[in-house]
């Protein structure tokens, strides 16, 4: 099979691979026969999300702001699936100039490294679907234009855009992956379906939310990572942005109904207005044929049997977070 000999006894670099989507990567390129190099600080990730004593894997503690210690991490790779990031977007709000260290500067040194490169054939750069902003027609297509809404979606955009000039001066070759809202297993972060199924979990009948009524385009997370790696096989993609998504939208509303009948429960939404962002997007409906088309990619999992898997998992695990406005990433004391 072709898609096997792609990937046997390559190296491949997965920067925050102990991550919520880095990990899944993690999994199915080991799969393919891949020999891994993990890149993680750690900060969100974990390394119980990895495989256990596989000769093919390999643990580097590290930080994607340092620039040494991207040169000799990405040294003799042969492709990058950057997913390292901070990605919570409430935590944005308090932190924007971390945020624009990690996901545009941090992003730039691994960009810049894989120039300098002499081995790296090509870098998938994980963007997001936050920098469209609310939806201005529906199916949103890559030509949407681009309109961040939080401190997030503005570095995640200026890493894309450095990314593709990069791309045009030196022959950067990179694929801009948009994932829409991926969801399942090993989230590391207090995301909206994360957010619900705690709330479910702790006993609350009563649950805490902000804006129920934005909608949503949900992929499960082994579909998302699936588009990657095709992505990372297809010469056509070079300097391309492709969207990931299902092309259909749910409401926040409609998750809690999804999810309490998962686990069986009546409950109720209490507005919570402290959980209301500043600045939030109401709409996001993928438009995917160009995935369809270049990668002959689409998502396999409905959202009914991905939330059931993700539900259950979080059950087994008894995963529940605090608050998703507690200050996350690194707790600093307030002044």
């Amino acid at each position: 099979m072709i898609y096997l000999e792609r990937f046997k006894d390559k190296a491949i670099l997965v920067t925050g691979g102990a991550g919520f989507i880095g990990s899944e990567a993690v999994q199915q390129l080991l799969k393919e026969g891949a020999r891994v190099t993990v890149f993680d600080n750690f900060s969100s990730g974990k390394k119980q999300y990895l495989p256990k004593q596989d000769k093919k894997l390999r643990i580097i503690k590290g930080d994607i702001t340092d620039e040494k210690a991207v040169n000799k991490v990405t040294k003799d790779q042969e492709i990058i699936f950057h997913f390292a990031a901070l990605p919570f977007i409430p935590d944005s709000f308090y932190y924007p100039v971390d945020f624009f260290k990690v996901n545009t500067i941090g992003s730039m040194n691994i960009f810049w490294s894989a120039v300098k490169s002499k081995t790296v054939e090509v870098v998938l750069n994980t963007s997001t679907s936050e920098i469209y902003g609310s939806a201005q027609y529906t199916p949103m297509d890559e030509n949407h234009p681009t309109s961040p809404y939080s401190t997030y979606a503005v570095s995640k955009l200026a890493a894309d855009r450095a990314a593709f000039t990069l791309h045009k001066e030196n022959g950067f070759p990179v694929v801009i992956i948009r994932p829409f809202n991926t969801f399942g297993p090993h989230f590391t972060e207090p995301y909206i379906i994360p957010e619900i199924i705690g709330q479910i979990l702790a006993g609350n009948r009563e649950l805490n939310l902000g804006n129920i009524n934005s909608t949503r385009d949900l992929t499960f997370v082994s579909d998302t990572v699936k588009g990657f790696i095709k992505a990372s096989k297809e010469k056509k993609a070079l300097g391309e942005i492709i969207n990931l998504g299902s092309q259909n939208e749910v409401k926040i509303s409609e998750l809690v109904t999804k999810l309490s009948k998962i686990a069986g429960v009546k409950t109720k939404i209490k507005i919570d207005e402290s959980r209301l962002r500043p600045y939030d997007v109401n709409r996001l409906v993928c438009d995917n044929k160009k995935a369809q088309k270049l990668l002959k990619w689409k998502p396999t999992l409905t959202v009914d049997k991905g939330l059931k898997i993700t539900y259950e998992w979080a059950k087994r695990n008894k995963v529940i977070f605090d608050s998703p406005f507690t200050r996350f990433y690194y707790k600093k004391d307030s002044k």
